[in-house]
């Protein structure tokens, strides 16, 4: 197994800010006004997100086990630390959240639960992973906290978990009924089980066709965009378009993912595909806080900025990691 060393320190700081950055600024919840509000959701959701990424690179996996416990980690948070998927009228905000495909003997919203389940578990997860890895290429794959860090980040997100739990409780009262949060705890289990049940050894790489990286960014970046702008209005329609573009983005991009040509320019591509869906439908988001007034845009726009530069110094320092590894292969 990989050791990591002092090097690792740094892309694990960036990830732990990244994440809430790209879950709620990028996304334009959040007004860049609030920034330093980052201090207080990172233990969470970059907690979170480098937990996974630890996990799975010390274990040797791969993606597939980052998006399932992704997925874990999106049911986590929003059966058991905000409830949004049970409760009707999360904080009083009337959002009416669950009412789109509504299923009363379950006591969610299918549309909400679909939406929210895919925002954590591809955008503020695996595509904060995705976008740190490829900032640091020649660490991509190998571990960047020694036991410490390990132990630091898991207190940080199990008091952020208790905190926000207590927040939401607080706020409105709401408790899930006991066989929502069963049912949500074996959800969560047995995902985690599935996680490391996936080959711990990369597949072998497999001759065909591979998409250049700029279409394959430009597929995150149209799927993306249509699956943030999907009416909710249209109820069990948007949950069948949803089913339809999750199921579809698994059986193409898995094994094309195999394919020889196959490299990180494709994972950041993705990545950065998917990232600026948020940054653009930022602009005609309703905030979660505060108003969408010029301050808020203008804060819509510096991230943009700031995304669109990250994507720039990735793609460089991603190009130097291939073209050395080339030269490497070809001298030996």
């Amino acid at each position: 197994m990989p050791k990591s060393g002092r090097r690792g320190i740094a892309p694990a700081i960036g990830l732990y800010f990244v994440a809430p950055l790209v879950a709620e600024y990028l996304l334009g919840d959040i007004p860049i006004k609030m920034l330093g509000a980052v201090a207080i959701l990172a233990p969470m959701y970059g907690g979170g997100a480098l937990l996974i990424r630890e996990v799975v690179r010390r274990t040797g996996r791969g993606w597939p086990s980052i998006l399932v416990l992704a997925f874990a980690y999106a049911v986590f948070e929003e059966a058991f630390t905000t409830q949004t998927l049970f409760n009707p009228d999360y904080l009083h905000l009337n959002l009416h959240l669950l009412q789109p495909a509504y299923i009363p003997a379950l006591g969610i919203g299918v549309w909400w639960t679909i939406f929210v389940l895919t925002l954590h578990t591809i955008w503020s997860i695996s595509v904060s992973i995705a976008l740190v890895e490829a900032l640091t290429p020649d660490r991509a794959t190998t571990p960047w906290l020694g036991w410490i860090g390990l132990t630091v980040t898991s207190v940080l997100f199990i008091l952020a978990a208790f905190a926000t739990t207590a927040h939401q409780i607080k706020q409105d009262h709401f408790v899930a009924s006991r066989s929502q949060f069963i049912s949500a705890a074996i959800i969560c289990v047995l995902t985690i089980i599935a996680a490391f049940r996936l080959p711990a050894r990369q597949p072998t790489r497999t001759p065909g066709w591979t998409p250049s990286p700029w279409l394959a960014g430009a597929a995150a970046l149209i799927a993306g965009s249509i699956f943030l702008i999907v009416p909710r209005a249209w109820g069990w329609l948007a949950v069948g378009i949803y089913v339809v573009m999750d199921l579809s983005l698994i059986v193409v991009i898995s094994p094309l993912s195999h394919r020889d040509g196959w490299n990180a320019f494709h994972r950041l591509a993705l990545a950065g595909g998917a990232a600026l869906a948020y940054a653009w439908h930022a602009f005609i988001q309703t905030p979660a806080v505060g108003s969408a007034g010029t301050s808020f845009r203008i804060g819509n726009a510096v991230f943009a900025a700031a995304l669109i530069l990250l994507l720039v110094v990735a793609a460089r320092r991603t190009a130097s990691a291939l073209n050395a590894e080339r030269a490497s292969s070809i001298a030996a």
